[in-house]
């Protein structure tokens, strides 16, 4: 589990700083994702797919979310790349050290860590320990809320370099001009990471605001190879049928692929590495760009991210010098600038 740090702000500078904290955590969260996602062969593993797919959605969503938050206060948004492996953004005790790691049950039980509540539901035939102490993301997000709250009127700025539906994913990402735009957009994405929290008045659920299944459950299903259905037990739910997972039907990625040396690899290779990363800088500067208002909006960094999921199509289908195994994009941000703190007013 990640244990976030939580500092109370003092200045609308502070609090900037938290909101930039969580788009950096909300970022960070795609590599690893999209990792495991483009491991998966053409046209197999649907289920795990499809779930894998959705959450990385929801990520983007969050991000975007966060953006528009720290606009709505007065902030510039940054996009940080971070490395991999390494903590993630936050981690106070960096608890948690998140690889590169194609499908697996390690990569999804690293997904569940990354997601995990501060107290799951325990579905019949498993149960789970909580843990009780330090800070969840969710909880994060909670305390981030109650301070945004607290803001005056005067620190929210309407129809700031904000990114809405209109541009990327219909329906999911919205303005936020106010607190209650603000409020909303922090349940949804504690509800979709975590689902609905147990609470002294109620037992919790798998299940977000939209009745589909958070992030966190999503991943422990694709880890269990089983499907969580509901069922009369207390938790109300309970281990179901196979999902049909096949941990040998994909790429053969080496992990954590950052701290390979490809010097030592086929020119075609080195040669596809250099278009992952040449396309994952480019979905950064253009990512940048469309929340501080620049020209184009989200067009041209998703057309960035397409680029980036035909360059890994192609370093996957890549050989490596032993020719056996191959490498997915290390994600590494080529134009390597000074780390951004963000959050700082324009």
């Amino acid at each position: 589990m990640i244990r976030l740090k939580w500092t109370s702000p003092n200045d609308i500078g502070d609090m900037q700083a938290l909101v930039q904290t969580a788009i950096d955590l909300e970022f960070s969260t795609l590599p690893p994702y999209l990792y495991a996602l483009f491991s998966i062969r053409p046209d197999t593993n649907v289920p795990a797919f499809e779930r894998l797919h959705e959450v990385i959605m929801e990520e983007m969503t969050h991000m975007c979310l966060a953006c528009n938050i720290m606009n709505a206060i007065g902030g510039k948004p940054a996009i940080n790349a971070p490395k991999y492996p390494g903590p993630l953004p936050g981690d106070v005790d960096a608890g948690l050290t998140v690889h590169l790691l194609p499908l697996s049950e390690a990569a999804m039980q690293q997904g569940m860590a990354i997601e995990e509540p501060s107290e799951p539901i325990t579905p019949k035939a498993m149960a789970m320990a909580p843990e009780d102490t330090g800070v969840t993301i969710g909880e994060f997000y909670e305390r981030l809320d109650k301070e945004l709250k607290a803001l005056p009127a005067s620190a929210w700025t309407a129809n700031r370099n904000q990114v809405d539906d209109a541009q990327f994913l219909q329906g999911q990402i919205f303005a936020v001009n106010n607190y209650e735009d603000a409020h909303k957009a922090i349940d949804q994405i504690v509800s979709e990471g975590e689902g609905t929290p147990v609470t002294p008045d109620g037992k919790g659920s798998p299940l977000d605001f939209r009745d589909d299944l958070a992030h966190y459950y999503r991943f422990w299903e694709i880890s269990r190879n089983q499907l969580l259905v509901k069922d009369s037990s207390e938790a109300g739910y309970a281990w179901g049928p196979s999902l049909g997972v096949d941990w040998d039907n994909v790429y053969p990625a080496i992990p954590d692929p950052q701290l390979h040396d490809f010097s030592k690899e086929p020119e075609a290779a080195q040669k596809a590495q250099l278009a992952c990363n040449g396309a994952y800088t480019g979905m950064i500067y253009m990512l940048a760009e469309a929340f501080n208002g620049g020209e184009g909006g989200m067009g041209l960094a998703v057309r960035q991210m397409f680029d980036l999921r035909v360059a890994a199509r192609v370093a996957l289908e890549t050989p490596l010098a032993d020719g056996k195994s191959v490498a997915g994009p290390a994600f590494i941000n080529l134009s390597a600038p000074a780390a951004s703190s963000g959050g700082q007013q324009q």
